[in-house]
């Protein structure tokens, strides 16, 4: 398990991306593609569907913080699609 400097919770989604060092590490981790991960930190959100994932790897890195209700306040809320 690698251990991280920070003990205090992410501040933001990029943040939290950026304690794998690159995106690739934490696409990796997470198990998504590299240009999913640039765009969660670029939106600033996490799809739901990664959660669980997320949550599992940052403990495995030795992140603090990020947790299911950090997740969901840290969650961009979207305006419904016009179709």
């Amino acid at each position: 398990m690698r251990k991280n400097k920070s003990l205090k919770s992410p501040e933001s989604v990029s943040d939290l991306v950026g304690r794998w060092g690159t995106i690739k590490r934490f696409a990796a981790s997470v198990g998504c593609g590299y240009e999913a991960a640039r765009k969660m930190r670029a939106r600033d959100s996490i799809d739901n569907k990664h959660w669980p994932k997320v949550i599992t790897a940052a403990s495995a890195e030795g992140i603090e913080g990020a947790t299911l209700e950090w997740l969901v306040s840290h969650h961009a809320d979207r305006p419904p699609l016009s179709g």
